[in-house]
């Protein structure tokens, strides 16, 4: 491993460099830029990579350095099928990492796993069809089968695969959103009425101030960072909360700006960085609330106001309980909550009160610790106090990660299914959804640990890697009757086979999708409630590989039979499923037509029109106490050894899951992936060594030993007490039952940890 300091600027010539290094890596390079320039332009693909949406600027290229590199990674022209499964078996397999399986190339055909040779083998789509349907058709009851979805998932996808779910009759559908923004949509509707960020991409270009919290557009959505940059170039203030200096939101030098690229100059996006405790970040929001309120209540004696009262009145409710609660939270709890002064959370409020629009953005960093929840209704309750949602400028902002994760969601992905919903599909399709909640990750992860739920078909994603407590994640996927994968790649989540396994190779969002009608077009829905067109344009060896349309079409067929819907004339035209789609949901109506105009159309958003769809009809001011401790204090009782608060993250090669690489060049790591980040005074406290290798042991009371072993640290500037890692070679230590009121995300932003100088001089390769 190198670690070196990274003295450039976010994007720039380093993002061209990486971009161009991926290219040449390719095995097309003139293909590959070809497609790169489809990418999220009308009449091409929309970017398998992030949600994040798109301004109308014609002439621009519209992908980003990670988006590259996810598009060269799913338009290989390598495939894997018989000869390379006759040669290794999933013994073998389950040792080698990640990056080795993915690189591999493109699935090529249905594989079945021979429990006796340890090795897939090839059948047919026809034979793998019966044996899906055969074992569902046996299962007791249909809540013994749990149907989890990526959120990369089409639209048309999704719906036909809820569709068939909830005629098959369960509502079992654990998804990735409950692993990333549930938090948000939880709180969000318990709020605003609605699960959905706000504002329009438009309105960044109307901020006068942008508040950050909890995340690293750098890596997870740097086209984000174009947004950022355009509006600290026109004087919009941008205040970040993030435990780690990223360098993504100090300073970017757009790729598409000459200027900045011949000049070398950049951005500086964070005129104001804080460096808060992680999970501190409700206490900033308290902090900043508290100072307002005293502002507030100063002003009053002038017969003024800081806080916008017209709008609370007219819009909110709970105001004076909420109130009475910031004033009896002490400073004390606040300051040592949040790790930041009273100076310090001063001044985010000063800024804060003197924009008159302000977005407030978030992402993982904020939705997966145990009070997440009331995180996000506490930023919620801050712009409420202005008035800053459903105007120009300002709003809430849950940033998404996988591409339409968000459109999963709306087309009925969900476990605990709306009632409206349910109804709408009773209607059109003439029979009774099953109306109980179903499994969520956590729980279907207890549901096959147990034996009581005994199929497990997941719609693309990588559920091992992307799960916590990965032990029991294995065991339970392999004490399955049946695993169905349907995935474009090999990936960790196919060497835990069930009893019977079966793998299914389908299209990507690159590829053209031809049927028996013509070529075909799906949907997404980004991060800002638009809805446009996505048509792939990649020309490749497909012959043995579907669609997710058409392999949840053959699904259902072969189980439920033309039953409630003609499968498979769906699966031919994917308008026939918009057409059900319109009919199921009313912002849908026409949505064919709709997708006619250029850049898709536009969802809408109940409470930035001002239609409060809570129980009281009002906007809820939230009353929530802030946590006692982060780490609570039985859970610190189970050790006499420091107690460190854990994160993990991603490194920039990686997206969710998928790892292009072992570069994370903004934090100057090359080469590794087993580190801890920390403090350099938390190494010298604990009579450590930069690059001393480490076993992290995470505390949980359960009496299970979680542990991961000979992890290099790296000195980092980060607050103390606090140290970072990678995902997924860090989800051990999450303990399945450690998650979010409410949201029962997993805590992967707060885990409890003791460090200790490693058992072995030397790691084991």
């Amino acid at each position: 491993m190198s670690v070196k300091n990274y003295k450039g600027h976010a994007g720039g010539w380093g993002a061209l460099k990486s971009t161009a290094t991926h290219l040449f890596k390719s095995d097309n390079i003139a293909k590959n830029i070809k497609n790169l320039l489809k990418t999220n332009q009308d009449h091409g693909f929309d970017c398998p990579g992030c949600a994040w949406g798109e301004k109308d600027e014609p002439g621009r290229f519209r992908f980003c350095e990670n988006g590259a590199k996810a598009v060269n990674w799913e338009a290989t022209s390598r495939r894997i099928g018989k000869d390379f499964f006759k040669e290794h078996s999933v013994s073998w397999l389950q040792k080698q990492t990640g990056y080795f399986l993915e690189y591999q190339g493109r699935l090529a055909e249905p594989l079945i796993y021979n429990r006796t040779t340890d090795h897939y083998e090839p059948l047919s789509w026809d034979k793998a069809f019966s044996i899906i349907a055969q074992q569902l058709n046996e299962l007791e009851n249909p809540n013994q089968a749990e149907f989890y979805t990526s959120g990369r998932a089409s639209n048309e996808a999704a719906f036909l695969y809820q569709l068939f779910v909830r005629k098959f009759g369960t509502n079992n559908f654990p998804d990735c959103s409950n692993m990333c923004h549930e938090a948000s949509g939880v709180a969000l509707k318990q709020s605003i009425g609605i699960g959905k960020g706000t504002i329009k991409i438009d309105d960044f270009e109307k901020a006068d101030a942008i508040f950050v919290f909890g995340q690293n557009p750098g890596t997870n959505h740097p086209r984000m960072l174009d947004s950022l940059s355009h509006a600290s170039r026109r004087g919009a203030s941008i205040v970040t909360f993030n435990p780690l200096k990223e360098r993504g939101l100090e300073r970017f030098a757009n790729p598409q700006s000459p200027v900045e690229m011949l000049s070398g100059s950049a951005t500086q996006i964070s005129q104001h960085y804080f460096t808060p405790n992680l999970g501190g970040d409700m206490a900033c929001v308290r902090g900043m609330v508290k100072v307002l309120l005293e502002q507030h209540k100063a002003a009053q004696k002038d017969n003024k106001s800081v806080f916008n009262l017209e709008f609370i009145k007219e819009h909110t409710q709970g105001l004076d309980e909420y109130l009475q609660t910031v004033e009896a939270t002490t400073w004390e709890h606040i300051t040592q909550q949040s790790g930041l002064s009273i100076e310090k959370l001063t001044q985010a409020a000063n800024i804060y009160q003197k924009a008159k629009s302000v977005i407030i953005t978030w992402a993982m960093g904020i939705t997966q610790h145990k009070h997440s929840v009331v995180t996000i209704q506490e930023i919620t309750n801050l712009q409420l106090l202005f008035g800053n949602i459903g105007k120009p400028g300002a709003g809430l902002c849950p940033v998404r990660g996988h591409s339409n994760v968000q459109g999963d969601r709306t087309m009925g992905i969900n476990e605990k299914p709306d009632a409206k919903f349910l109804d709408n599909l009773s209607r059109v399709f003439s029979f009774t959804p099953p109306k109980e909640n179903g499994h969520n990750v956590v729980e279907a992860i207890e549901a096959m640990l147990s034996g009581k739920s005994k199929v497990f078909i997941a719609l693309g994603g990588n559920f091992v890697s992307a799960t916590p407590d990965t032990g029991f994640t294995q065991q339970a996927l392999t004490r399955c009757k049946l695993t169905v994968n349907i995935a474009t790649k090999l990936n960790q989540t196919h060497l835990f086979p069930g009893e019977i396994s079966i793998i299914l190779p389908c299209l990507g969002r690159t590829d053209i999708d031809r049927q028996a009608t013509g070529e075909q077009s799906v949907t997404v829905e980004d991060s800002f409630s638009m809805v446009h067109k996505s048509k792939g344009v990649v020309k490749s060896d497909t012959s043995n590989m579907r669609s997710e349309p058409a392999i949840i079409a053959g699904i259902a067929h072969a189980t439920l039979g033309d039953t409630p819907v003609k499968w498979l004339e769906l699966a031919n035209n994917y308008d026939l499923i918009r057409d059900y789609i319109g009919q199921t949901l009313p912002e849908f109506n026409q949505m064919n037509e709709r997708l006619a105009q250029p850049g898709g159309f536009y969802l809408g958003n109940s409470a930035a029109e001002f239609t409060w769809n809570t129980t009281s009809q009002k906007a809820q001011i939230s009353t929530n106490q802030l946590p006692d401790d982060i780490v609570p204090a039985s859970v610190r009782a189970l050790t006499k050894n420091r107690v460190f608060v854990l994160q993990t993250l991603r490194s920039h090669d990686q997206y969710n899951t998928t790892i292009y690489g072992f570069e994370d060049r903004y934090r100057g790591i090359s080469g590794e992936r087993d580190i801890i980040f920390m403090n350099p005074s938390d190494i010298t406290d604990l009579g450590l060594k930069n690059e001393d290798l480490v076993d992290v042991e995470s505390l949980w009371p359960d009496d299970i030993e979680r542990k991961i072993y000979a992890f290099k640290l790296v000195s980092y500037d980060i607050p103390t007490g606090n140290i970072a890692a990678y995902f997924p070679e860090a989800n051990p230590l999450v303990a399945l039952k450690s998650t979010g009121d409410e949201s029962d995300t997993p805590t992967s932003k707060s885990i409890a940890v003791t460090i200790k100088k490693a058992d072995t001089p030397d790691r084991i390769i």
